[in-house]
């Protein structure tokens, strides 16, 4: 299946937050097999959200929503989640069983009261409301869930609890499914340009079926100057045959250095 990302904050787009899920989703998927397919940034605009969860939700894809599931002003998706799937908004009993617990563990570590009707605490329960149907997301770190609708799953923005939630889902959902077979070989080429390559790739990628070539030039490498790094990947059985092609494609032109180091 096709994993796919989305992550939802308008501090990502303002620099306020550096992104930290990306990097680690490609790290997740990567140690057992799989590979991250697309990613989209948002801000907290409702219907950009909604309308990036709707094709998420249609794509069938597997796909991981990072941010936005507070109960703040600013978080917005779990009723673009609803907008998006045309289901009611509703307070899921184990997530406000969970949440209720966690209240009274914080009301035990600070010494007071645990006082279920006060204001605040009534507020902390939307957190649990999601679109009716959802799955709940464990949370290890404080035990307020995330939710999944289908295969479209909901974390919260914090690295600390998104990851761990991302890796429960990979093992506990997605664990049966077969890794990838996939490989890749580069080399780097000097002498030349993309365009004059350009016939090379497109002819090693119409004769090794399930190959695709990648090209990525440098200007100003600090070790090897101006180059291009060039490969091939895809099926492992098809992959080296390409990379011999590949090597001897770049002999036959005039001028052109290459090596893997």
């Amino acid at each position: 299946m096709t994993f796919g990302l989305i992550i939802i904050g308008d501090e990502i787009l303002s620099g306020r937050r550096h992104d930290k899920h990306m990097a680690k989703v490609i790290e997740l998927l990567a140690a057992r097999g799989h590979a991250l397919a697309w990613a989209r940034y948002i801000g907290d605009e409702r219907p950009q959200i909604t309308a990036a969860l709707k094709d998420a939700l249609a794509s069938g894809d597997i796909v991981f929503s990072c941010g936005g599931i507070g109960a703040t002003p600013d978080d917005h998706t779990r009723q673009c989640a609803a907008a998006a799937s045309g289901r009611p908004l509703a307070l899921h009993p184990e997530a406000k069983r969970l949440i209720e617990e966690r209240m009274r563990d914080v009301a035990i570590e600070q010494g007071v009261p645990f006082e279920p009707d006060r204001a605040d605490n009534v507020h902390r329960l939307n957190m649990g409301v999601f679109p009716e149907g959802a799955e709940l997301i464990p949370n290890p770190y404080n035990k307020i869930p995330g939710f999944s609708l289908g295969d479209v799953h909901f974390v919260p923005g914090f690295p600390v609890m998104a990851h761990p939630m991302i890796e429960w889902l990979l093992d506990h959902r997605y664990g049966h499914l077969k890794p990838v077979a996939h490989a890749e070989r580069a080399l780097y080429v000097k002498g030349s340009m993309e365009a004059t390559l350009t016939p090379l790739m497109e002819h090693i990628e119409a004769t090794f079926a399930g190959v695709r070539v990648f090209s990525l030039p440098s200007v100003d490498h600090p070790q090897r100057g101006r180059h291009i790094e060039l490969g091939v990947k895809g099926e492992p059985a098809s992959v080296d045959a390409a990379f011999v092609a590949l090597q001897a494609g770049l002999r036959a032109l005039p001028s052109v250095e290459f090596g893997t180091e």
